[in-house]
């Protein structure tokens, strides 16, 4: 009995087009084209056939691997994307967070002393009145 392999995860495979390719290979290779087959024209009658096939491929080169380059199902321009906007990001972070521990650390400091915990604001803020929230030293 003859048997047809597939794909287990079918989120995995791609509608192709025309020549085994999908519709974006298919434009980043046209792209590619584009940019290298004129390029080639205009440099082969100053740098030889030898020369102007070395510029056109290093111009036809980034749309190729565009078209061909893909990791974790992300092609190479949502790599790039990803990597600049965590690179060029502002380092501030846009929240603040509350450390519990100096609150903590606060009470129970009081506490050892013999008395309340005065000086920390009501409803667990952690921060003493009129300090910076720095650990202040005795």
């Amino acid at each position: 009995m003859p048997y047809v392999t597939f794909h287990k995860d079918l989120t995995r495979v791609k509608t192709k087009l025309a020549f085994n390719l999908t519709k974006r290979q298919l434009i980043c290779f046209g792209a590619g084209l584009l940019i290298g087959v004129p390029a080639y024209f205009l440099c082969r009658g100053a740098l030889g056939n030898e020369g102007a096939v070395v510029v056109m491929m290093i111009l036809m080169l980034p749309a190729f691997i565009t078209a061909l380059y893909e990791r974790d199902g992300m092609p190479l321009e949502k790599i790039l994307k990803h990597v600049l906007t965590a690179r060029v990001r502002l380092r501030q972070r846009p929240y603040k967070t509350e450390n519990i521990y100096e609150y903590l650390q606060g009470r129970t400091d009081a506490i050892e002393r013999g008395g309340k915990a005065r000086g920390y604001q009501a409803g667990g803020a952690g921060v003493k009145n009129g300090s910076t929230g720095a650990k202040e030293k005795r």
